[in-house]
């Protein structure tokens, strides 16, 4: 990820917490000194922050590089500002496999510091060992982000974000977690200079593992491994005429040896029938065939197979295995690269000269060995470009509907909720009139072409822009850096194939340069889609979705074969990634499941005959009905996870339904009134980790209530909202989400919706909660409620945690309740509701507040079970600094929008237990009252 990239993501797997209570200084403390070099001999000075050896393990050893030296105080370590370069590196032997890792130190900051607001102020990276000390290339690690430096990482904000009480000391605690995938026994840990103006200081670095069970029979995600056995794991790809294959990637092994693993390797022609070996570059076993020894070294092996150009080979098959059954264990690390030789890669071929496109195709020629005449035959016919699906167009068609408006009519675009904006008669491709990322990403993308082609007159001027663009974005120097994000590339390359149909005939010169556009976007979706390089993110799915439209539409390439196994290959192992054999997804934002069911949905019933459409929509038919199970009866989604604000999700999956032949499961409500149920629906599925319930009571209106407790940390950059849920009664949305999306919200505001001071959600101590699993912890029955249980570890292994949703059948009220448990030690929890806007909420009293929207009432009163109530406020639209957001949500037109956010807060001093009722009138509140306070809900809050 590049540093620009970097400015408008998330804090990561991060949270901030300030010191306890007993530190905090007073008023009249004197400032922190400034931080010094130790060659100053600064004078010695207290620390307001401590982390002791009950918070972990200190590391066994610390590197230092780039001028980074040790601090002057104990356990500190100075870091300067040489920006990326500039580290400490700690070690942790001797942890265990699959389990989550809780790290956390004291960051110190000069007084100065200009860029306290970045929210990549620093990054810490995290390499994961072997037991021998080998480093394993894990394609993903849950909590965390793949970055360029490290193996994966998370960013620290600056310390404008930490609690209020450290900025005048200058120094927080920083904590941050994430699952150490076994076989790793293992990691380091560095600390590195990134966005800082002035040094910084990193002390008492502190690791700690989970050492409470999650839950009888749960475990935590561990990942999928290829374990390899005598019989190969193949992995076949088709070639490129007289240019080589290159396979990258690592095996483990438990004990290394010369003989580790082993590769077969197989040649195929056009017909399919086996080329007999020798093969260059491996040796001929007669029981085996054609073979590549893999030795290691040590327990991680890092592999790199060039498989040599075979005369007549049209295909070529790699099996990993080992040499026998009694062989030590062996495993793939993860499916291996795929690349071209470097005379055919991207940056090779465009090399330091502004290529034009119709240039781009004679150097591909030269590196072919064709004649440059040959371009010409590359060029599709207008009718075959035409033919080829727009599957990315369709799945935002069936996003937004045919009744949407259409962007790119007469010049004219409406981006999102921006104002309409007209296209310059000549662009010169920087423009950015409302300061707005999404807005350039969708500028860049050049989707908005296609509409307008479709108008009477408007071929000529979409292909005129188009033409434009490509003369002004020469590849490596874009007007915009935008124009490279995934979101930009894919849309862009799926329109450049579309507006192939309408440059006229095949080799002319618009032709040319059109081609020679696809064919350079081509060869970036296939580095994406052969290295992997967006993991589970939808955006890997769709450059393999877009690479096969390329493919097709450009049958007389030579790379065509190639890229079409290569998108192949990346749509299934995707699929496995994101959704699997049990309609269960693997993101936690219900928006994004939905875009990427709407595009495996698309890319079904476009591949046709294509093997793999039939195990696409399995899938989705398995998914849908779970996702329309979640709408309220006004037609929309709990805003959890990532959401871009706006749309119709109702009548989004209703279109998505009927286009499989389906029908909408759950249906808006019907203004006539149902039937009024005895007992709602609750569903609730582990593998989805959402609970919805939905109630339509005659005189009273709707109502809903939906959680989610799916597993936090999918990546870096989620939503801190495990636990949290939406309520709405009497057709009032009364308990609301913070929502927000990383394409609008930057800065200070996507820090907010990212925390979970953002969301309904408690925490204990000032330990806002990090990454780390929930689970199903059980439900029962009660007299006129039904009450379910959910444990979580996310707030790290110092508490234990349980949340437990007491729901009135007809949705009328609810109770909201948390157990928190250290050990002996007292405990402290706050917790967070948030009311939607449009609603008046006031405190009656110290252990009271009432909403209240037209004539429709709802009471909050907290209650504690173990320990005492210690506090009840309000705040709304509080904004003192940029880690001080309190009482905001997206509504997705521009800044936040202020809300009410009720806090409570109940303190015990072995473990407190507690939290709030909400209940539409007194009867409901005191039938609530007595459920709360029954045994059977006092078992499920104590895990029994």
């Amino acid at each position: 990820m590049s540093q620009a990239d970097a400015s408008v993501i998330g804090p990561g797997t991060l949270t901030v917490s300030p010191a306890a209570p007993q530190c905090r200084q007073g008023p009249s403390a004197q400032p922190r000194p400034t931080i010094e070099p130790p060659n100053a001999r600064p004078a010695p000075r207290s620390r307001p922050f401590r982390l002791s050896d009950r918070d972990g393990q200190r590391p066994q050893a610390a590197r230092h590089a780039g001028g980074a030296t040790i601090g002057p105080g104990e356990d500190e370590h100075w870091i300067p500002e040489k920006n990326r370069f500039s580290r400490v590196v700690f070690g942790f032997p001797d942890l265990a496999g699959d389990a989550w890792c809780s790290l956390a130190f004291r960051l110190g900051w000069e007084a100065g510091e200009a860029a306290v607001s970045a929210l990549d102020f620093a990054l810490v990276g995290i390499d994961c060992l072997a037991p021998d000390g080998s480093s394993l290339d894990f394609d993903h690690v849950p909590g965390l982000d793949r970055t360029l430096l490290d193996p994966h990482g998370t960013w620290i904000p600056g310390p404008a974000y930490l609690p209020a009480d450290a900025l005048p000391l200058r120094a927080g605690i920083i904590r941050l977690a994430f699952l150490l995938p076994a076989p790793a026994t293992g990691i380091t840990v560095t600390v590195r200079s990134w966005r800082n103006t002035r040094p910084f200081t990193v002390a008492q670095v502190r690791l700690a593992q989970m050492q409470q069970s999650l839950a009888p029979g749960h475990s935590p995600a561990a990942r999928m491994r290829r374990r390899l056995g005598p019989e190969p794991d193949w992995i076949g790809h088709a070639l490129v005429p007289g240019c080589g294959l290159v396979l990258r990637g690592q095996i483990f092994t438990a004990t290394p040896g010369a003989h580790a693993a082993l590769a077969r390797v197989v040649y195929r022609d056009a017909h399919g029938a086996v080329l007999a070996p020798p093969y260059p570059g491996t040796i001929s076993v007669p029981a085996l065939g054609a073979l590549i020894d893999l030795s290691a070294h040590q327990q991680a092996r890092r592999f790199t197979l060039e498989l040599a150009p075979v005369p007549g080979a049209d295909r070529v098959e790699v099996g990993f295995a080992t040499w026998e059954d009694a062989s030590p264990e062996a495993e793939l690390l993860a499916a291996p690269e795929i690349a071209l030789e470097d005379r055919l890669r991207l940056e090779s071929l465009c090399g330091d000269d502004p290529l034009e496109a119709p240039d781009f195709l004679a150097r591909l020629a030269e590196r072919l060995g064709l004649p440059a005449a040959a371009i010409a035959g590359w060029c599709p016919t207008p009718e075959a470009a035409a033919a080829i699906p727009q599957v990315l167009a369709t799945a935002r068609s069936l996003q937004r509907g045919e009744g949407a408006p259409r962007t790119g009519l007469d010049r004219v675009l409406r981006f999102g909720s921006h104002p309409a904006w007209t296209v310059p008669e000549a662009p010169d491709w920087t423009e950015d009139p409302f300061r707005s990322v999404a807005w350039r990403i969708a500028y860049q993308g050049l989707g908005w072409l296609v509409p307008l082609a479709g108008t009477p007159g408007g071929a000529a001027t979409a292909l005129a822009l188009a033409l434009s663009w490509s003369r002004t974005n020469p590849w490596g120097s874009p007007a915009d850096g935008l124009a490279l994000h995934p979101s930009a590339l894919t849309v862009r390359t799926e329109a450049l194939v579309h507006l192939l149909g309408r440059a006229g005939k095949a080799g002319g010169a618009a032709s040319l340069v059109l081609t020679g556009e696809v064919v350079r976007h081509g060869f970036a979706l296939a580095e994406i889609v052969g290295q992997n390089t967006f993991g589970r993110a939808l955006h890997q799915i769709q450059a393999a979705a877009v690479l096969m439209g390329v493919a097709r539409a450009l049958p007389r390439l030579p790379l065509s074969a190639h890229w079409l196994s290569l998108a192949r290959a990346g749509l299934r192992a995707g699929l496995e990634s994101q959704l699997d054999a049990e309609g269960r997804f693997s993101d936690p934002s219900l928006h994004q499941r939905l875009e990427c069911a709407t595009l495996l949905r698309v890319l079904a019933q476009s591949l046709d005959a294509d093997g793999l459409a039939p195990l696409l929509a399995a899938r989705v038919a398995k998914a849908l009905p779970g996702l329309a199970r979640l709408l309220d009866p006004g037609g929309r989604l709990p805003p959890f996870g990532d959401t871009p604000p706006g749309g119709d999700p109702a009548a989004w999956i209703g279109r998505l339904m009927a286009r499989s032949g389906s029908s909408l499961v759950a249906e808006r409500r019907d203004p006539r009134g149902r039937p009024e149920a005895r007992t709602p629906p609750l569903w609730s599925e582990s593998g989805t980790g959402m609970i919805a319930a939905r109630s339509d009571a005659p005189g009273r209106g709707w109502s809903h209530f939906a959680c989610t407790f799916s597993s936090q940390g999918f990546s870096g950059q989620a939503h801190r909202d495990c636990t949290s849920f939406v309520h709405a009664s009497e057709g009032v949305r009364w308990i609301v989400e913070s929502g927000g999306s990383g394409q609008i919200e930057t800065g200070a505001a996507r820090h907010h919706i990212l925390s979970a001071h953002g969301h309904n959600v408690a925490w204990p101590d000032g330990r806002e909660p990090g990454a780390g699993e929930a689970w199903a912890a059980g439900s029962i029955r009660l007299d006129g409620a039904q009450v379910r249980a959910i444990g979580t570890n996310v707030h790290g292994p110092d508490y234990g945690h349980i949340r437990v949703f007491v729901l009135l059948d007809d949705l009328s009220g609810l109770a909201v309740l948390d157990r928190f448990t250290a050990g002996d030690r007292p405990v402290t929890f706050e917790g967070l509701v948030h009311v939607g806007p449009e609603i008046v909420v006031a405190l009656a009293g110290p252990r009271r507040a009432v909403a209240q929207a037209a004539r429709a009432r709802l009471s909050l009163v907290p209650v504690a079970l173990t320990g005492r109530t210690a506090g009840l406020s309000l705040a709304i639209g509080c904004s003192e600094h940029p880690g001080a957001l309190r009482g905001f949500v997206s509504d997705g037109s521009g800044p936040l929008q202020p809300t009410s956010v009720l806090r409570y807060a109940i303190a015990g001093r072995d473990g407190a237990c507690g939290g709030l009722i909400l209940a539409a009138d007194a009867s409901g509140e005191a039938h609530l009252g007595r459920l709360v306070a029954s045994e059977a809900v006092a078992r499920l809050l104590a895990g029994t």
